[in-house]
């Protein structure tokens, strides 16, 4: 077997162990999750993503088979990394790769992770709406995100092929992104608000199955005189499902004006994703606080996708992986700084 396959299967068989482990954390009864247990499982996960990252800077080569230089000029130029390699150093060529490669995925996690806070904002917004119980909450995450990765394997990849197939399409991503972000620089709260009679997700489902009119437990499924019904739960998984696959739309394609290497995109998504349940309940209750921070998203997409549409010119200026992480984190921190420098004023009643 290829060190390919190798280190492709033991990052899977690593997801498998790590949804196992937060099921058995977090899921053996239905409970509120603490404070505490999230801060505990969002360290483990960051410190995951950082030895993840020192992983590729070690034995990135095994990612792709590189054991010739000519391999390696291969690889380099089928995924357009933004390196000079030194002609007849194959070792120093390789440490230039390795570094390059370990920058791109932990760029691409702080993009993801970055963005998923985004996401988190949404949710909390579904689990009010619907009127979740909390102790119910990291059932439908677990399940959601587990959806998540799979769609994000398929999003993923297609989009690696088309790219291959079609280079012009990544000005078309580059232009998606820099209107998502000036419009969700330009969105309003009530943008936001969420109506669950009105859903289209629960409209779409109404048509189709018969739903429960009220929560039963952590069930997702109620039988009624025989006929099996979808609970609201259920309802909630699907909306939380279909907001994923929305921000997929979003965040897939700001990966990709990092790296062109369809695994460090997969591989930057499934930590960010992993880490994302955690986060959630770490967040909860104080991520209103954080009111500059969806501004800060709209640069950071804006950011991005200048970024893919002016790539060919950045890249003439020098412009390179580490360029991008030093923007991209000074984006993110002056949001959260003016955050907390300036809270939101509360509405006199």
């Amino acid at each position: 077997m290829s060190h390919e396959l190798l280190f492709i299967g033991g990052f899977l068989l690593f997801i498998v162990l790590i949804l196992a482990l937060d099921l058995g954390l977090f899921s053996k009864r239905d409970h509120t999750i603490s404070l505490k247990q999230a801060a505990v499982m969002s360290f483990v996960m960051v410190v995951l993503a950082l030895s993840f990252y020192l992983l590729l800077i070690l034995k990135g080569e095994y990612l792709h088979g590189i054991d010739s230089f000519e391999k390696l000029e291969q690889i380099v130029k089928a995924h357009q990394h933004q390196i000079t390699l030194v002609p007849g150093h194959f070792e120093e060529s390789l440490l230039i790769y390795k570094k390059n490669l370990g920058i791109e995925f932990l760029t691409g996690y702080v993009i993801e992770y970055a963005l998923s806070v985004d996401n988190i904002f949404v949710i909390v917004l579904i689990f009010s709406a619907f009127a979740v119980p909390e102790k119910y909450y990291h059932r439908v995450l677990f399940w959601g995100i587990l959806g998540a990765i799979i769609m994000r394997f398929i999003f993923i990849f297609a989009g690696a092929a088309l790219i291959n197939q079609f280079a012009w399409i990544l000005y078309v991503f580059g232009a998606f992104l820099v209107f998502t972000g000036i419009r969700m620089f330009f969105s309003k709260e009530d943008d936001d608000a969420i109506d669950p009679a009105n859903h289209k997700v629960v409209k779409f489902v109404s048509r189709f199955f018969k739903i429960h009119p009220h929560y039963e437990g952590k069930k997702f499924f109620h039988k009624v005189n025989g006929k099996k019904l979808l609970t609201p739960l259920f309802l909630v998984l699907l909306i939380v499902e279909f907001t994923d696959l929305i921000f997929a739309v979003d965040s897939i394609p700001a990966i990709f004006a990092v790296t062109k290497d369809a695994y460090i995109v997969f591989f930057s998504n499934i930590f960010a994703i992993m880490g994302l349940r955690s986060m959630f309940f770490l967040l909860v209750n104080i991520i209103h606080k954080f009111h500059y921070l969806k501004t800060g998203l709209a640069f950071l997409l804006t950011f991005i996708g200048v970024k893919m549409l002016a790539h060919d010119y950045l890249k003439l200026w020098g412009f390179t992986t580490e360029h991008s992480l030093i923007i991209i984190v000074a984006i993110l921190a002056i949001s959260v700084i003016a955050s907390l420098m300036f809270p939101k004023k509360k509405l006199k009643v």
